[in-house]
């Protein structure tokens, strides 16, 4: 039964659950108009194409980013707020039953740098995390707690790729060890952000 009513953003919403489970190309129409109870002609109206509806999918993804940026701003140790957003991205690896993974990340994967649109998507995504982590990390330095030889921005850089790397370790390892495998990975980025025992 198709809804005569909706708000697009809840379509992109359920659509998006559809695309993060089995990617872009892999999603067909039918997949879509099934995922949210919409009809074909409801979706090509309000979207255009399946393209369309995955960038406004993938827009809507990218509101979750304000959670992290929200983590980042708390009060403390900056280093600390650096730790539990690894921490945290660790955890949702290693619990996520369904290994959907993160859908930045998959993304990336598959249609970065292939798909201008969506590339340019991924872009303002990365951009939101580096910015909220050069704040942070510039604040640690003044703080005298993050090394204050080493340039804030490429080590929010190295940050957001650590939180990549682990979105894929995540996906491409499973069992005992990868508890172990995620945790090495966040020692040694924090290891690196710290200043240097005299």
């Amino acid at each position: 039964m198709h809804i005569p009513h909706f708000h697009p953003d809840d379509a992109a919403d359920a659509a998006m659950r559809i695309f993060w489970q089995k990617g872009y190309a892999a999603t067909s129409i039918q997949d879509l108009v099934e995922g949210t109870s919409l009809s074909r002609s409801s979706l090509y109206n309000t979207f255009e194409s399946k393209h369309g509806l995955f960038q406004h999918a993938l827009r809507r993804y990218h509101g979750q980013t304000a959670a992290i940026v929200a983590l980042l701003a708390e009060d403390g140790s900056a280093v600390a707020r650096v730790r539990a957003l690894l921490q945290q991205i660790a955890t949702d690896e290693l619990t996520d039953a369904s290994c959907c993974g993160c859908l930045v990340a998959n993304t990336a994967l598959e249609l970065g740098g292939r798909d201008s649109m969506v590339t340019s998507l991924l872009g303002e995504h990365f951009n939101t995390l580096e910015v909220a982590l050069t704040a942070l990390i510039q604040r640690g330095q003044q703080q005298g707690e993050i090394s204050a030889d080493k340039s804030p921005t490429a080590l929010a850089r190295f940050i957001v790729a650590t939180i990549q790397g682990l979105r894929v370790l995540g996906r491409g390892y499973r069992g005992v060890e990868q508890p172990q495998r995620l945790n090495d990975v966040i020692d040694i980025a924090l290891a690196s952000l710290c200043r240097a025992k005299a």
